[in-house]
């Protein structure tokens, strides 16, 4: 699944993750080591979300989720201990509009991929962030990589979806839009809490919105030890060690770079899927999912390009 990142003090949208960096970040030759960090969450991302969808039959799909965000709360909290008191009213409502954001993003998400594969899942997914970028930019060539997108999206259902389940593309595009919207909030959340303490908290307003649901679905089953490790593992592999290795890389690399790298996560969700669950793609499906990444790329470079541009104009 893609990563729910560390909330940020930038208000860019960008395809996933984090949407800032801080200023003066190296570039050229010493942004290899923090890209390779960022690939290696992406595929940490990934691979705990093949690893979540081989546990749904045992804990179910809203069970795993209760798991993944319970766990990743619990290490975020004791690793960032963030403090309750001192916020207006205003911080918490930012924060809990964040933490619900959270939990039907990640909902949805399961959802959907305990019914379609992982990498179409992923691509519809991604449909949320990337016409976010495209709206903020208000360009022209936006239309070129609105295209694209939905041409990759018609390849992906081919002409009509018959070959995904209608439910599970739903789930999917519903997934997209609350990333979005994860997007605006985190952003949000970051100019109001210091360090992660905004996604630490959010985290925990997701996890006790969830803890109905996964009891009501799985019951007792959320205790069984095996079931216990198999969803702290989820939790590791797709929110605590992403958010780390991510945090860490945001500190040398430029987020127009991340954000680039970020359209990588169809591609790594399909290898994920094939090389975990045995989910093949066809010629149609794999040609579908590189129109979405190349749609997504080419709308965080004109959104880049438009902040540099106005950044030229004022001589600053």
């Amino acid at each position: 699944m893609t990563t729910p990142s560390a909330a940020t003090q930038s208000t860019a949208p960008v395809t996933g993750g984090p949407a800032s960096a801080p200023s003066g970040v190296p570039r050229g030759r010493g942004s290899l080591g923090p890209v390779g960090l960022v690939l290696a969450g992406g595929v940490s991302v990934q691979f705990g979300g093949a690893l979540a969808v081989t546990l749904m039959p045992r804990a179910g799909a809203l069970g795993v989720v209760t798991l993944r965000l319970l766990v990743a709360a619990l290490v975020l909290m004791v690793l960032c201990r963030p403090k309750l008191r001192g916020h207006s009213r205003a911080d918490w409502g930012t924060v809990i509009v964040f933490g619900v954001a959270m939990a039907a993003m990640n909902g949805l998400f399961y959802q959907s991929v305990a019914r379609i594969p992982l990498g179409p899942a992923v691509t519809l997914e991604v449909l949320g962030p990337l016409t976010l970028s495209v709206l903020a930019s208000r360009r022209a060539i936006n239309i070129v990589w609105a295209a694209l997108a939905l041409a990759g999206v018609f390849l992906l259902g081919g002409g009509g979806f018959s070959s995904l389940d209608p439910v599970g593309v739903a789930f999917a595009l519903g997934a997209g839009a609350m990333w979005a919207a994860y997007i605006v909030f985190s952003a949000r959340t970051g100019r109001r809490f210091p360090q992660a303490d905004g996604l630490a908290l959010a985290m925990g307003v997701a996890a006790v919105l969830f803890l109905p649901l996964g009891v009501a679905e799985s019951g007792t089953k959320l205790l069984d030890p095996t079931i216990l490790a198999l969803g702290a593992a989820v939790a590791v592999l797709s929110s605590v060690l992403p958010y780390t290795l991510e945090l860490l890389a945001l500190r040398r690399l430029p987020a127009s770079t991340f954000a680039i790298l970020m359209s990588l996560e169809p591609a790594l969700a399909a290898a994920a899927g094939f090389l975990i669950l045995d989910q093949a793609l066809s010629t149609t499906e794999a040609a579908a999912i590189a129109l979405v990444i190349a749609a997504s790329m080419g709308a965080v470079r004109t959104q880049v390009g438009r902040g540099r541009a106005k950044t030229a104009g004022t001589g600053s």
